[in-house]
């Protein structure tokens, strides 16, 4: 069966309908043991996704930030899966900021190779599959195509996007050495994955992370990155970054 990308959005636009329900009301938060933050709109996103998912694709298997990770053993045969992040970025959902999403990605091989990344607040759509480009759709339906640009170090002036809660020395050092080999270098910070999508549409030229992520944070919209020309490279070796692996905390990498 082939796997529609409008059906995906239409899937992820139902999870950001509860998520908003949530947001729009004072909600509690609680704690997972690692002391990152949960709430009610990450539970309840996770149902609708995995709900929709099953009844659609039963034959697809799926790794979720919200349940319980399938072991090694089990999932290292896995040709394709479904990757999601039902809310990214609660931090910012809990200061309410906007700046989260919800993430569904589709890995084959350990590349992704659809993507789908919703900003509820806004209701902006960002989506891509393989070979058939990336696009941006706004909340009244206009879409456009993205296009990441040149390459940062071929720019006299690179827009870095950082993160705005999680911003690490070593990435103020890039940004340092970025001026050191006469760039001018605009800062913008943002929240969850739309530091990715912001280089898939040009509006950043890299997004260096160097400090923890998960795989389910960043799949989705690095699926976006490739089709719009960009790539997603660990850091330093400069190998692409793949997905099930049996840890699956990512490297260091640099979306450019």
């Amino acid at each position: 069966m082939e796997i529609q990308t409008d059906r995906i959005a239409d899937i992820a636009r139902q999870a950001g309908e509860v998520i908003l329900e949530v947001y729009r009301q004072p909600f509690p938060v609680d704690f997972k043991p690692d002391d990152s933050p949960v709430t009610d709109a990450d539970r309840r996103a996770n149902e609708v996704i995995l709900r929709s998912l099953r009844d659609a694709y039963p034959d697809i298997p799926w790794i979720s930030e919200e349940s319980k990770a399938t072991p090694f053993a089990e999932r290292r045969g896995w040709k394709r899966f479904w990757l999601i992040d039902p809310l990214d970025g609660t931090k910012e959902f809990i200061k309410k900021n906007g700046e989260f999403t919800v993430n569904i990605a589709l890995v084959e091989d350990g590349v992704p190779v659809l993507g789908v990344v919703y900003q509820p607040v806004t209701g902006t759509l960002y989506s891509a599959k393989k070979g058939a480009g990336a696009s941006r759709t706004d909340s009244t339906g206009v879409t456009v195509p993205l296009h990441g640009g040149p390459h940062y170090r071929d720019r006299n002036v690179v827009n870095v996007v950082a993160s705005r809660s999680h911003m690490s020395p070593e990435t103020q050092a890039f940004i340092d050495d970025l001026g050191k080999s006469g760039h001018e270098v605009h800062l913008t910070s943002a929240g969850s994955s739309l530091k990715l999508c912001l280089v898939a549409e040009g509006r950043a030229d890299v997004y260096p992370r160097f400090g923890p992520t998960m795989e389910w944070d960043t799949a989705a919209a690095h699926a976006v990155v490739l089709e719009a020309g960009r790539k997603v490279t660990r850091h330093p070796s400069g190998e692409p970054l793949l997905y099930n692996k049996e840890n699956l905390t990512n490297p260091w990498f640099l979306v450019e």
